[in-house]
């Protein structure tokens, strides 16, 4: 499939005949090449980039577990909740980014951008899976005084596991993508927004094409890294606690 689109893409290359309206994939690799191993700022940028998306990513989903459970045990907070957690899904990103740059560094836009994005969608998944667990387990676990920890890993869990997983696989790219978007608004210094920016104020598509190619494969080990990771805690503690 991958060499199938390559092969596509340098057709179209052929047909356009401009590199500066389509680069063709032997330019935009070499151009790759050489921002990865050119001795240049490459690391330095996709470190500042990746850092700040993840960790408004594991915000985002840490914020939308705790608001989740919160919600589920007391229906006045999610009665609460409601109206913001549509607020924040309707707004585009680029509002957003307008509004955090009144508030915060540019810096930090990247962080602020994916945690918006990521916990309503975490909240609205797990909520779900929290509804979803049937009451008759939760009377016996009552009944039987089950004790809470052993309650929330053993019928909470198995529960909330696919909605949780779901809503991973949903918001990795979307913090990635949002991310993204908010440096090429903000540009702040040192950021792959701030190399996508100028290699539009140049024209340099090929430089384009080859950092975006790099946000892809940025996005997509990540995401597989991680819903492994995730998934594989998941199994290990349903084993640990239903033995």
């Amino acid at each position: 499939m991958v060499i199938g689109a390559i092969l596509v893409w340098q057709v179209a290359a052929w047909i356009v005949g401009s590199k500066l309206l389509l680069a063709s994939p032997w330019e935009v690799i070499k151009r790759m090449f050489g921002l990865a191993f050119g001795g240049g700022d490459f690391w330095q940028t996709a470190v500042f980039s990746f850092s700040r998306i993840a960790l408004g990513f594991f915000g985002g989903l840490i914020a939308g577990v705790l608001l989740a459970a919160l919600a589920g045990r007391f229906r006045v907070i999610e009665t609460l909740l409601f109206p913001y957690m549509v607020t924040i899904r309707s707004i585009p990103v680029a509002s957003f980014v307008i509004l955090a740059l009144i508030w915060l560094t540019a810096s930090k836009l990247a962080s602020f951008v994916s945690f918006l994005m990521v916990m309503p969608i975490v909240y609205t998944n797990v909520l779900a899976g929290i509804r979803a667990v049937d009451p008759k387990l939760l009377e016996m676990a009552r009944v039987f005084r089950v004790p809470p920890l052993r309650r929330l890993r053993c019928i909470w869990l198995p529960g909330i596991k696919s909605h949780l997983v779901s809503a991973c696989e949903i918001s990795l790219g979307l913090a990635w993508k949002s991310g993204i978007a908010a440096e090429l608004i903000g540009y702040p210094t040192g950021s792959v927004g701030e190399k996508l920016y100028y290699s539009k104020v140049y024209l340099d598509t090929v430089d384009l094409f080859a950092w975006t190619v790099f946000i892809v494969l940025f996005s997509v080990g990540f995401a597989k890294l991680f819903l492994s990771v995730l998934k594989r805690l998941l199994e290990v503690s349903e084993r640990r606690w239903t033995k």
